[in-house]
């Protein structure tokens, strides 16, 4: 069989090439905000803070949750409600996992937002594998808050529950491809380690300011602490107070030698 493969691929050429190097490719796609989806080599859909359906910078074409079809795991970074999003809805359609901070965890179980059987409840440090051998995932720290602002379906009142620890998320894929989302953060020292240990080949970043970095401040932890191969802007121009843009962004590197991908939402891109 091995040689039956071998004799094909080199039948056919560069044609066989071209198709190895698509199957490992890994697609990611931005819906604005905080909210990614990544395609891995091996088709595994993970979902990370899918504010998507009212997401002001979504094109409409993107807000149809149902073409989102299988989603394997959702990463959750905090609990407000631009991050939270569509998590309920997507979890119910999909019965996809949704791994996130412990204590953030019981919030969303208690409440009867996701069922508990597809809770992921987890912490700091140590990675997990929830979608089997060979997809990692470790929640790294985040300089941000967190709570959760839910209404109750019969009083329609609203309350504000705990939203655990904000988190980041280093993701490693099959291929090793490393992401780091930062989730919402401001600069903090540990950044250095996560740069240095987890070596990301791209980062997702927040520049917007007001509630995260601005520009500056995120120019500053790639330049000095993180030091990705390449690095995606995000969580700017989806509200008036986050006024940060990616112009602003790539002045503040200066020669950095980090590659600036400077992503619309609803775009994809494959890597």
């Amino acid at each position: 069989m091995m040689k039956r493969k071998i004799l094909l691929c080199l039948a056919g050429g560069m044609m066989c090439l071209v198709m190895a190097g698509a199957a490992q490719a890994v697609e990611l796609q931005w819906f604005g905000q905080a909210a990614f989806k990544i395609t891995t080599a091996s088709g595994k859909v993970i979902l990370i803070d899918p504010f998507i359906s009212v997401n002001p910078v979504t094109p409409e074409i993107h807000k149809d949750l149902a073409k989102l079809d299988q989603v394997d795991l959702i990463l959750l970074t905090h609990g407000h409600g631009d991050h939270v999003g569509d998590t309920a809805k997507i979890a119910k359609m999909t019965g996809a996992k949704v791994a996130l901070n412990a204590d953030f965890g019981h919030t969303l179980g208690i409440l009867g937002v996701v069922p508990y059987k597809q809770l992921v409840r987890f912490n700091k440090s140590g990675p997990i594998e929830p979608l089997g051998k060979g997809i990692s995932i470790t929640m790294v720290r985040a300089e941000h808050s967190s709570d959760y602002v839910h209404t109750d379906l019969q009083s329609g009142k609203k309350g504000v529950y705990p939203g655990g620890e904000p988190a980041g998320y280093i993701i490693r894929l099959e291929n090793g491809f490393t992401l780091y989302h930062a989730g919402d953060t401001g600069v903090f020292g540990d950044m250095k380690f996560i740069g240095e240990y987890y070596r990301p080949d791209l980062a997702l970043l927040p520049i917007g300011g007001h509630f995260t970095m601005d520009p500056a401040h995120a120019a500053y932890a790639v330049r000095e602490l993180l030091k990705p191969k390449s690095v995606i802007p995000m969580h700017y121009g989806t509200f008036p107070p986050l006024k940060g843009t990616p112009e602003q962004f790539i002045d503040a590197l200066g020669d950095a030698k980090t590659r600036v991908i400077v992503m619309t939402p609803g775009e994809s891109r494959r890597f």
